[in-house]
């Protein structure tokens, strides 16, 4: 089997972990790394035996792969992946996506165009219990779903955090961990056709939402309820549950 050539773009926290994911991985090789900070770049990519740059157009003109993953701040997302799917490379695109619906749209229009795979990372589809569980309600064993739960509760310091400057991130908690809560919600229940969020005071200061409580109704007429923090130390025996 020919090894899939992968490029990334931008060595923050989460690269860490794709980084880990190259060093087990059998089906898929790093061949180069970008970052605006040519030192971390390198040394990201060192172990590897990639190359590393400091601009992603002068990987993308230098390096030969099929695809790359782009890990970068959210406001920086369309203009990087819109760029590479025109080249004819598929993207695996961190979450949230981007800022606005239509750049979301365009992003999606631009993929369909260049007849590439383009997909936001959802690492939770791919949870081992994530997925058992998936598998319970499909059997049928709790009988019909009346009710969905979903929390992301703990206190983080986000104060010197990009997540916390919305022309940077879009928003706040909503769209940094409400991505996932979607994201679970849609892949245990499917579509979800209304919502309702609301913001409750924080403990920070900060400029945009810290503490959300959603309500989501799905197609199927299942109601999923979704609380989301960075601010209280709120701990509950599980961060999903379904009941029927």
């Amino acid at each position: 089997m020919n090894k899939l050539k992968f490029a990334l773009i931008g060595t923050g926290g989460i690269a860490q972990t794709y980084a880990q994911a190259f060093q087990t991985s059998d089906c898929c090789f790093l061949v180069a790394v970008a970052d605006i900070n040519r030192d971390s770049a390198t040394a990201f990519a060192e172990p590897f035996g990639a190359q590393s740059f400091s601009d992603y157009k002068s990987l993308a003109e230098n390096v030969e792969f099929d695809a790359v993953i782009i890990s970068t701040p959210p406001n920086s997302h369309p203009e990087i992946a819109t760029y590479f799917m025109n080249r004819g490379v598929h993207v695996l695109c961190e979450k949230p996506l981007c800022l606005t619906v239509a750049e979301a749209r365009q992003m999606i229009e631009c993929a369909e165009k260049a007849d590439v795979k383009f997909t936001m990372a959802s690492k939770f589809r791919y949870v081992e219990d994530i997925v058992k569980a998936k598998s319970m309600v499909a059997s049928g064993v709790l009988g019909e779903v009346v009710q969905f739960e979903n929390a992301f509760t703990a206190k983080v310091d986000m104060s010197k955090r990009w997540n916390s400057d919305s022309e940077i991130s879009g928003g706040g908690v909503l769209m940094d961990n409400g991505t996932h809560s979607v994201d679970i919600i849609r892949y245990f229940l499917g579509a979800i056709v209304e919502v309702l969020a609301v913001e409750t005071s924080g403990t920070q200061n900060l400029s945009v939402d810290e503490n959300v409580k959603l309500l989501a109704r799905t197609k199927t007429g299942v109601v999923a309820s979704v609380d989301l923090t960075w601010g209280i130390n709120k701990e509950l025996p599980n961060f999903i549950s379904v009941y029927g």
